[in-house]
């Protein structure tokens, strides 16, 4: 009897749990949007306090401070949807955990920059300069691109967007790089001649990509567009697309350009 009773206390446990946590779809009638901080929550904000009541939509946000959290969150519908990640990172993540988590729509893009306290271009960087740059492996060939596209390293023919430091072809400068947490790269930048500096975070620190920046991403043809990810079963939920329609119309995207001033792009 005791047995039965302390498995029924933690079967109630679990389920309070998950119901604390947001729960999923099937609950109420609330979407709950996992996402990080700046830009993503805010939008998310923007659009529960002035658009999603008219649609008959009802948003919670749920900010987390580690990126890395959101997909597990997703799978184990603790979540309806999350806002944080571009494609090539959600297809590492299923790659990697043998989920099956959707790509639904396209938001906004956060250009990557490269900042430095220590010189004003990329070609002042001195001779075995050090660089820091995100650490996850989609991210890092990010960043490794937007340093050859502006001429301090080439690539090796082929090398794609998980690029890494094996596939560095040309260092004439002989570039040290750091790879580090990505929301760790603000708060080192003193510690390093340049750092490469995901969007989010950068406005996190308050930099600003469009000001800031020695060099920065462009948009025509970017693949690292930010957008709202879903479970498969869930990818046609009204809810859903409604959410997608409020963040990919007009007052959305006028919201992201008052607001971030060229630091955060509509897609």
């Amino acid at each position: 009897m005791l047995r039965k009773l302390t498995a029924a206390v933690a079967s109630a446990g679990l389920l309070f749990g998950l119901a604390a946590c947001g729960g999923s779809a099937d609950d109420d009638d609330t979407l709950t949007i996992g996402a990080t901080s700046v830009p993503h929550a805010e939008i998310l904000t923007y659009v529960k306090d002035n658009l999603a009541a008219k649609a008959g939509l009802k948003i919670e946000v749920k900010e987390f401070s580690e990126y890395e959290q959101l997909n597990p969150a997703l799978a184990s519908k603790q979540l309806d949807a999350n806002y944080f990640q571009h494609k090539p990172y959600l297809e590492e993540s299923n790659q990697k955990t043998g989920e099956h988590l959707v790509f639904v729509a396209g938001v906004h893009l956060e250009p990557l920059g490269v900042y430095s306290k220590k010189v004003k271009s990329l070609q002042e960087l001195r001779q075995g300069a050090t660089v820091s740059l995100p650490s996850d492996p989609t991210n890092e060939g990010r960043a490794l691109k937007l340093l050859a596209d502006n001429g301090l390293i080439t690539l090796k023919p082929g090398a794609g967007q998980t690029a890494t430091e094996k596939d560095v072809a040309g260092n004439p400068k002989g570039i040290r790089f750091r790879p580090t947490d990505a929301a760790s790269l603000p708060r080192q930048l003193g510690d390093v001649d340049a750092s490469v500096i995901n969007g989010n975070y950068a406005l996190e620190a308050r930099l600003n990509p469009a000001k800031d920046a020695l060099v920065s991403e462009k948009a025509a043809g970017n693949p690292y567009v930010n957008g709202i990810v879903t479970r498969p079963e869930d990818k046609d939920d009204p809810k859903i697309k409604k959410l997608v329609a409020l963040l990919t119309g007009p007052e959305v995207r006028k919201f992201i350009q008052d607001k971030y001033q060229g630091s955060v792009l509509p897609s």
